[in-house]
């Protein structure tokens, strides 16, 4: 059986390394996507501090994404390719960071606690599968230590799902 262990927040190098190495055994001889999206979005959530949503969108068709596995409040199910920042985040086939989401033109506020967030497009084959999508209630949340770390366990994801 799989244990969260704690892991000190300070060095955020640090952090991501161990938060990665967990990330491994957790989702190690597992295929499923759903079962490792939703491990995934449960281990972010709870072991990153100050984020109010945690999760994943996938893309179901060339123009839009559709709700994955996710901790916090509920979400909105679709997105289009281009709107807000997941969706620009598949369109530019980039990671967004987004200090303050009042700033960023088009944002979809599903919960108007959100202030900043960080979006990972999840690459496979040459071609955009999702997003990981973190938001937090605090403007500026995100840096870019916060974007390595989480590109890289989307990379481990994959790497465990498809």
């Amino acid at each position: 059986m799989f244990q969260v262990a704690t892991i000190d927040t300070a060095d955020k190098t640090e952090f991501y390394r161990e938060l990665c190495q967990q990330l491994k055994g957790l989702l190690e001889g597992e295929r499923d996507v759903i079962a490792n999206a939703a491990n995934t979005s449960a281990l972010m959530f709870e072991m990153m501090p100050d984020l109010n949503w945690a999760g994943f969108y996938f893309l179901r068709s060339e123009e839009e994404l559709v709700l994955g596995p996710f901790q916090g409040r509920a979400a909105c199910v679709r997105i289009a390719v281009g709107r807000g920042v997941c969706g620009t985040a598949v369109k530019e086939g980039r990671s967004m960071l987004v200090e303050d989401v009042h700033a960023f033109p088009g944002h979809i506020a599903c919960d108007a606690a959100s202030r900043s967030e960080l979006v990972v497009p999840l690459h496979h084959d040459g071609r955009i599968l999702g997003v990981i999508d973190l938001d937090s209630p605090s403007a500026a949340r995100f840096d870019a230590q916060d974007q390595a770390g989480i590109e890289a366990l989307a990379r481990i994801f994959v790497e465990a799902s498809y």
